[in-house]
């Protein structure tokens, strides 16, 4: 690399208005290209290799199905589940679990009102609405639109049927509202309990902050949204998803079902590299121990809140051993809050060409781990986190 290169990406000035825009509309593009051509192609519900079209989404609807039947435990037992899938997209290898405690069965229910297409489309399209109308409030502006849309968790999360858009955009809709109104962004935080692998940080965060009002919120609201699903589906959807996690536990996260290069966590690395379960486990508590202790000692002292934004975000899915690429949605926000301080107080030396890297990364990050062996993603999160960290010098 030339002087000049060096320079420009310790300095982050080849990073310009007119490259943020090019390459996002770029991306943009392509995206649309891909699901043009995934719907053209498409079989009914299925997709040209024998998939449902929105693939987790699938599961989700036939959820819903379960529930508008009569049986809102069925989704949380893989057997039934897998069989009531072939019923409706037919018979073959692909089986998408259900994973979410009873909070999510209204969604679903509501979802399977619809025809699948309608129903998979009105969801993507209101919750990605969702997440962009939030973007914009953390950065506004046409060019951050841009990178906000173009953002390639975007198109992984599209691709999946995936419910990244709602768990970003409430996320950053609560942090947004933190200081104004407390109570309302306490019940944006309760209403991300639907995974609840992402609350662990939340609770640490808002005590170590003092905000007691927005705690206050959280409880009444998940007090709330626990009363309404056992009315609606009863104490038995509640035991079926406690039986339902040792499945989740061995089958899924343990074994590895589901793929090491899709986890993004720190337990997914170490198991892709061959640790024990055992030792995944520990690195990933060690991890996780160090992160609450550091967002912790960030949320009690005066800091910017975007810093403790940006932290929150990132501490969410490096605190879990179960975060799939689709998840990294919650970068989203957290990026936003970064260039916002950023563009404010001044970048430091590498910071563009850092959060560019991370912007990436959600492309990337299956087919590096997969090929290479690589958690890129995993990288990419904790860059972020620790970028995220008070400020101690001035920039450059």
């Amino acid at each position: 690399m030339s002087g000049a290169r060096l320079t420009a990406a310790r300095r982050g000035t080849w990073l310009t208005a007119d490259r943020i825009r090019t390459y996002g509309l770029t991306l943009i593009g392509f995206y649309v290209l891909v699901f043009v051509v995934v719907f053209a192609t498409a079989h009914g519900n299925l997709d040209l290799t024998g998939k449902p079209i929105g693939t987790d989404f699938s599961q989700v609807w036939v959820a819903g199905r379960s529930v508008l039947a009569g049986h809102p435990e069925a989704p949380f037992d893989p057997r039934r589940h897998e069989l009531a899938q072939h019923l409706f997209f037919g018979a073959s290898d692909s089986f998408y679990g259900w994973h979410y405690p009873p909070y999510f069965l209204a969604v679903a229910a509501a979802a399977a009102l619809m025809p699948y297409l309608p129903a998979l489309v009105l969801w993507q399209a209101s919750t990605l609405a969702f997440y962009l109308l939030v973007m914009q409030r953390i950065l506004p502006g046409r060019l951050a639109l841009i990178g906000a849309a173009s953002f390639p968790a975007v198109y992984v999360n599209l691709g999946h049927g995936h419910n990244g858009f709602l768990s970003a955009g409430l996320m950053g809709s609560a942090l947004l509202n933190l200081e104004r109104r407390p109570y309302l962004a306490g019940a944006l935080f309760a209403l991300v309990a639907y995974k609840p692998q992402f609350g662990v940080v939340v609770p640490v965060a808002l005590l170590a902050g003092r905000y007691w009002r927005a705690i206050g919120g959280a409880v009444v609201m998940l007090a709330a949204m626990t009363a309404a699903s056992v009315a609606a589906f009863g104490v038995g959807s509640w035991l079926a998803f406690r039986q339902s996690l040792a499945f989740t536990r061995s089958v899924v996260l343990e074994q590895g079902n589901t793929g090491w290069e899709k986890i993004q966590s720190v337990f997914a690395a170490l198991r892709m590299w061959g640790a024990s379960i055992p030792a995944a486990y520990a690195g990933q508590m060690l991890v996780s121990v160090c992160v609450i202790a550091a967002l912790a000692l960030m949320w009690h002292r005066r800091c910017d809140w975007r810093l403790k934004g940006a932290a929150l975000l990132a501490g969410s899915l490096l605190t879990t051993p179960y975060c799939l690429d689709y998840d990294m949605m919650l970068l989203g926000p957290a990026l936003a809050l970064l260039v916002a301080y950023g563009l404010e107080r001044g970048f430091r030396r590498w910071e563009i060409t850092c959060l560019a890297a991370i912007w990436l990364s959600p492309l990337l990050a299956r087919l590096v781990a997969q090929h290479v062996l690589l958690p890129l993603g995993l990288c990419a999160i904790l860059t972020l986190f620790a970028l995220s960290l008070p400020r101690r010098h001035a920039p450059h």
